[in-house]
């Protein structure tokens, strides 16, 4: 365990790399003692430090759900970070990597949207039905300020789940109008089939991951709250991007989502 001084030093750091736009080396390599309770204390400095600078949380992400990303990562449990209203862009967008982003990555994944709160523990995958107002097409732009990703499960929870940037697709759609176990994902780059996936690749069903979510949170005495945008995991293996790319992901059932990464 960490004392409180060195946590916050922590999130300090994490903080400025982020600014700055310049990696860190592995705080697992730095601090061999860190628990995963530890990291995300160092997450929620960092997040703070932003809400200080003006950015407001306007919903939250969860991390690492897939196999695919897992085995990539070599992180083999769910993680979750904060999202701000500086992350997200609109369907279709240019968004500006090269300005904002260190390492960028993209993944395919379902977001929901929030009508009613959801406090665990307890949380069951009707609650979460019944809860959501729509899902939405999304890409997740994950970053990390660890050097050349060379994380642990400590390390990308501290880094605020390793969260980037973020594009909500062009449709919302009722999440009991379609199948979220099974319906099937296609992700495109630059006009050719990149990967393909489903729902079930996280963890089953993106209804189970966000059940998981609301129950990890009720445990810290966090809720996800109405009018939240809750990015469900990537349901396709990350993808490394640069300026000049473009990305499409379709799901089915529900629509697409673009990006032009400058």
């Amino acid at each position: 365990m960490l004392n409180e001084q060195r946590i916050k030093e922590l999130g300090d750091e994490l903080f400025n790399a982020l600014i700055n736009r310049q990696m860190v080396d592995p705080l697992t390599d730095r601090e061999p003692e860190i628990t995963i309770e530890d990291a995300y204390h160092i997450s929620l400095q960092m997040v703070t430090r932003r809400v200080e600078q003006g950015e407001a949380i306007i919903g939250k992400k969860i991390g690492v759900t897939s196999k695919a990303v897992q085995n990539m990562l070599n992180v083999y449990q769910p993680d979750f970070g904060y999202l701000t209203d500086q992350m997200v862009y609109g369907n279709g967008d240019e968004m500006p990597i090269s300005e904002k982003l260190i390492q960028p990555k993209a993944e395919g994944e379902i977001a929901f949207m929030l009508k009613r709160d959801l406090i665990g523990p307890g949380i069951s995958n009707a609650d979460v039905l019944r809860a959501t107002e729509a899902v939405i097409p999304c890409f997740e732009i994950v970053d990390s300020r660890v050097r050349d990703w060379k994380i642990r499960i400590q390390d990308t929870v501290a880094d605020n789940a390793s969260c980037g940037l973020f594009v909500l697709g062009d449709r919302a759609v009722d999440p009991r109008k379609v199948d979220l176990a099974t319906t099937g994902m296609v992700v495109e780059k630059n006009g050719e089939l990149l990967s393909t996936g489903a729902g079930a690749a996280a963890l089953g069903s993106p209804v189970n991951c966000v059940a998981w979510l609301a129950n990890t949170l009720g445990q810290f005495g966090i809720s996800l709250k109405a009018g939240e945008v809750i990015l469900s995991g990537s349901l396709v293996p990350l993808e490394p991007v640069v300026a000049g790319d473009f990305m499409r992901v379709d799901i089915g059932g529900i629509g697409s989502a673009s990006v032009r990464f400058t």
